[in-house]
Parts: structure tokens; sequence; C-alpha cells
């Protein structure tokens, strides 16, 4: 085990070695990496519902949308494929870190939307630029949607300003849709009586589930094919019951397990992982569920 975490830890230090790894099992690029990109997007049951939640949810024009998930479930992925998703009618806003006063974040949505703002401008002259802004788009046809990432940091204030941008609408529609990506926190936070009028304008909501074993092995083939690998199996059956089990089916934690896992089975010039290497790369990951004794 401490050469496992040798081979690990090197790999990890070493580009050079990752480029090896990749040669070696005939991948163009790394299949595991926990960087959001869309190209990987696998539609497994829960994605696929909580995408079709949100293209309908857009569509109708509803205020609120809500997607919670658990850290690594894959929020931030969906939400891009999300807006990749949506049609030449709809304008994107997105905002990766929510944990602004309520000024900063209508001057950092203004600013998405490439609508033009003084240096120094107040709240107020803020407020009624991106609203002249949202008009603007309303009168070109295009819908504004605003996506928000880990919403469960918001703070309560900038909460209640939101709601009010919800206000904004023409006789027809809204004129800002609005969709909150967080963790289960968000439910509690939005308990709270000081938001409770953002809490009734959600008229669209959905919680991320988790990978199934039976999803799992359709998720690895997935990514490494899009990755260029066209081989045999990468991972034995014994190998895949570890990932899920240590995984509980987090796409994240699947994502690096794996790459460990492969990591591993390079360094010991093997050509599929086993039971040996990925118990290696579970006991390597302290967020990894760890087997039990009696397996080692």
């Amino acid at each position: 085990m401490a050469a496992g975490r040798k081979y690990l830890g090197w790999a990890q230090r070493d580009r050079t070695l990752r480029d090896m790894y990749e040669k070696y099992f005939g991948l163009t690029e790394q299949p595991f990496g926990i960087t959001p990109d869309t190209s990987y997007f696998f539609a497994f049951a829960s994605y696929q519902e909580a995408l079709n939640t949100l293209l309908v949810a857009a569509r109708t024009g509803e205020g609120f949308i809500k997607i919670t998930g658990e850290v690594g479930t894959g929020k931030t992925l969906l939400c891009r494929k999300f807006m990749a998703s949506l049609g030449g009618d709809f304008v994107t806003a997105y905002i990766p870190n929510p944990y602004l006063e309520p000024k900063a974040l209508l001057q950092a949505v203004t600013e998405d939307l490439r609508i033009p703002i003084e240096a120094d401008i107040d709240q107020h002259h803020l407020l009624k630029r991106l609203t002249i802004g949202l008009l603007n788009f309303a009168r070109d046809g295009k819908r504004v949607v605003l996506c928000l990432d880990e919403v469960q940091a918001m703070p309560p204030e900038t909460l209640e300003a939101l709601r009010l941008l919800t206000n904004l609408e023409t006789e027809k529609r809204k004129l800002l849709q609005i969709v909150l990506f967080g963790q289960p926190e968000l439910d509690a936070k939005l308990d709270q009586p000081s938001v409770r009028q953002l809490k009734q304008r959600i008229t669209f909501h959905y919680q991320l589930g988790l990978l199934r074993r039976d999803e799992l092995d359709l998720y690895i083939s997935h990514r490494l094919a899009i990755a260029g690998f066209n081989g045999g199996r990468l991972f034995s059956p014994r190998a895949m019951k570890h990932l899920h089990r240590a995984s509980s089916g987090v796409p994240r934690l699947v994502n690096i397990l794996a790459h460990k896992a492969l990591m591993l089975t390079y360094g010991e010039g093997k050509s599929q992982a086993d039971a040996k290497q990925m118990r290696a790369a579970i006991v390597d990951t302290p967020a990894a569920k760890q087997p039990p004794w009696w397996l080692f």
C-alpha cells in the first residue's frame, strides 16, 4: 500500500507522467478530470430529468427554478450544459460565486450581460440600467436567464435582492428568469422567515441523485470514449464494484478514484485496473468510503 501511495504522489506531481499514462492506454486526453466539461456530460437518469426540468421551466418563462445536490454531484456541469442547450432566443448570465452583497451581485449580472455601466454607479441607477437592458433584450425577442452556483453561501439580503429582480416584467412575461444551484443546505436557508417570499416563487425544483451501479459502467465507458479510448475493459468487474461502493455514486469521487486507479495500473505496467489498484486509490482518497479491513 505504501508503494501505491508512492505511485500516486509521483503521478500527481509530474505532468510528463500523465502524458505517458494517456499514451499508454491510447487516450487523447485525461478522461476523469474534475473540471466541468460539457463534452463529457453523461445523461444518466438524474441528470437527464434535471436537464429536462430546467429546459421546460425556462421555456415556460418561470421566475425561479431550484436545483440542489450534494457536493460532487455535478451541479456546475449541469448548469453549463443547460446554458449550452438553450436556443438562440435566450441570453444567459452565470455567477459562479454568489457570496456577494446586493450591489455587487447586480453589478456582476449587469457586466455578464454586457450592459454598459459607469464605474462609480450607485445601486439605484445600477438597477435602473439593468432594467433598461432587460427591456431591450425583451424588445429584441430575447429571454434572459441568470444562473447562480453555490447559492447556499449567498447572504439573505442578497437573496432578497434576487427576489426583487423577478418583479421586473412586461405585461406578458418576466424580464429575468433565475436558476439557483446549491447544496442541500440551500433548502434550510430558504426556510428562514426573511426569505420566505422567495421560496414561494420557486415554481420548479429538482434534487440531483447519484449514479446507480448499473449506470456506473455506462458512465465510465462514456468518458473513456470521449477521451479517445477504443479498447476493451480498462476496469475489472471487481474494480467497478469497489469503485461504486467507495464513491457512493458521486461523480466527482468516481472521477478521482478512476483516475488514480489508472495511474497505478500504468505504474505497475498492467493493462487493466483490478481490485488491488482500486483499493489503493480508495485508501489514498480520504473522501472515499474506506473498504473493510478484510478486503486487504
